[in-house]
């Protein structure tokens, strides 16, 4: 009788939050934007190892609130990490307005957790919103649906913090309520948020794998989502769940993987029809880790942002700011080589949509109207045939030898030889059909 009752009430709160919502945000933006800017930074930060550090070290929540006069980011400077985006290419930030310590960046009427009763004791979402809103950069909120840090979040079935030394019963409408309070503060005080980037739906499920659908608890997800939609019509929402889309949502995506692969384990569900975003790290951490010295080079991250473009979808490369709040010097340089090279062939990526080709071994194609731009990432190529039936021309973007080609009439194939080096990262061809 409970699954049954509970069953209905879904199903009628997902109707009530489909009719409410008569028009859905407008995504135009986001499927433009194709690069962003993530940021991991929090009380975690101080202690140099990861924003898992109070689960994985473990730290119970009576000394992990320790952290609170510990933190105090002197050195963050919001205009600084625009600039740094901006320069980048990147047209969006997502930050972590709370991680899954529960600790609030924000000036929080709901909880003492927060940065305001730090030395810092400034809003850092409000200057970094301020700043965003004043440079055209969009800003969206990462939101943690867990919280190891609160007895009423039902910690009892979760499959993470269990070693936070929490012994009172949980009370899940009063963790919702709690929530809601919290987004209402994130939605009403700060202008325009972009997105709203929900994490931690995961803890609450049974399987190792993390896939299935059933989960411990009712996330009340019709109701957060319309909320958030009411608040603001035009703020999307995604939910880092490693499923299939839920109604409501916005926009899908995959952790550590262009959408289609699964190298990371975490990126096995089905390719929606939303758009689309990789998220994926400059370096191996998430959060700040000082031992953390394995950056990618700037081959491998205008490979990956190129690549998960040729799929139709955004990158959202993160950084993991130093306690003080600057951000790693190691990442400033990469994020200056790739908007470089982004100030050159930005067009190719911005406002694409994934090509004549779905993304293979040697490369990606996207493309915007009637142009097709061929991203040859494999500079060892000599041929490369395609199906083209309607070309009319093809060109080199940068390089500098004849491009040679030739159409097969019979079955539209064409056929492209390479003579002389290709580009050390993106041999880039312009094909113009008709």
């Amino acid at each position: 009788m409970k699954k049954i009752t509970y069953l209905f009430s879904f199903l009628l709160l997902t109707i009530i939050h489909l009719s409410a919502q008569t028009q859905k945000p407008d995504t135009k933006w986001f499927e433009e934007a194709r690069f962003g800017m993530f940021v991991h930074f929090g009380a975690y930060s101080v202690l140099g190892s990861g924003e898992w550090v109070m689960d994985s070290r473990p730290i119970q929540a009576h000394s992990y609130k320790r952290l609170q006069h510990l933190f105090n980011p002197q050195a963050f400077d919001a205009k600084e990490w625009v600039k740094i985006a901006k320069d980048a290419g990147m047209k969006y930030i997502t930050l972590t307005s709370r991680h899954h310590d529960g600790f609030s960046n924000w000036d929080t009427k709901q909880s003492d957790w927060n940065i305001m009763h730090t030395p810092y004791g400034k809003d850092l979402i409000k200057q970094l919103a301020d700043a965003c809103h004043q440079e055209g950069i969009k800003l969206s909120l990462y939101y943690s649906l867990l919280d190891w840090m609160r007895s009423d979040y039902q910690y009892e079935t979760g499959r993470t913090g269990q070693r936070a030394g929490r012994t009172e019963k949980s009370d899940w409408n009063a963790y919702i309520q709690f929530m809601k309070a919290q987004l209402t503060e994130l939605l009403t005080q700060y202008g325009p948020i972009a997105a709203i980037w929900f994490d931690g739906h995961w803890d609450q499920t049974s399987d190792q794998n993390r896939t299935s659908h059933e989960t411990a608890v009712d996330w009340h997800y019709p109701e957060i989502y319309a909320l958030i939609h009411r608040l603001q019509p035009e703020c999307l929402v995604a939910n880092n769940h490693h499923l299939p889309p839920m109604p409501g949502e916005d926009f899908q995506i995959f952790e550590r993987d262009v959408p289609g692969e699964n190298k990371s384990g975490f990126s096995g569900q089905d390719v929606s029809r939303l758009p689309l975003e990789t998220c994926e790290t400059l370096n191996k951490s998430w959060g700040f880790s000082i031992t953390d010295d394995k950056f990618k080079s700037e081959k491998e991250l205008l490979h990956l942002l190129i690549r998960t473009a040729g799929t139709g979808a955004n990158l959202l490369l993160n950084v993991g700011p130093m306690p003080n709040g600057k951000i790693q010097p190691e990442c400033v340089e990469r994020l200056q080589q790739m908007g470089a090279w982004m100030d050159q062939y930005g067009y190719t990526i911005y406002g694409t949509k994934q090509g004549i080709v779905s993304p293979q071994t040697w490369g990606v194609s996207t493309c915007k109207g009637n142009v097709q731009y061929i991203h040859l990432l494999d500079n060892s190529l000599s041929t490369l045939t395609l199906s083209i039936p309607h070309i009319k021309s093809a060109k080199w973007l940068n390089v500098s030898t004849p491009l040679v080609w030739k159409k097969n009439k019979k079955t539209g194939d064409v056929t492209f030889t390479f003579s002389g080096a290709l580009d050390e990262i993106d041999s880039i061809i312009e094909v113009t059909t008709k």
